[in-house]
């Protein structure tokens, strides 16, 4: 399994409507992570400077970068790109982050 780690960053006054989208998501995207490996995935929020960490357990990275080739999440995207930095394709910002520490 492979451990993965980002940062994003939401736009100031979009905490809630964020969590409100997330609450439930999808369930076409739920079943799409699902069927392209991702066994866990959590993002966090630091409320203080509207960052979010992200976390997600996959079997590949292919499988992983495949998802953003899907309508679903192109979706996705596009319904959350007012509440987020994001590219002109609306996918998120994000900053991988370098594992450095793991305890089983």
């Amino acid at each position: 399994m492979i451990r993965k780690a980002f940062l994003m960053r939401l736009h100031p006054g979009h905490q809630a409507e964020y969590e409100r989208r997330h609450n439930p998501i999808w369930p076409e995207l739920h079943a799409l992570l699902n069927a392209h490996g991702v066994h866990t995935y959590s993002i966090y929020l630091d409320r203080e400077s509207d960052c979010l960490f992200a976390y997600a357990e996959i079997e590949s990275e292919e499988r992983w970068r495949a998802i953003a080739r899907t309508e679903v999440c192109r979706r996705w995207w596009a319904s959350m790109k007012d509440l987020m930095q994001t590219h002109e394709d609306a996918s998120p910002v994000a900053v991988d982050l370098k594992e450095v520490f793991h305890l089983d």
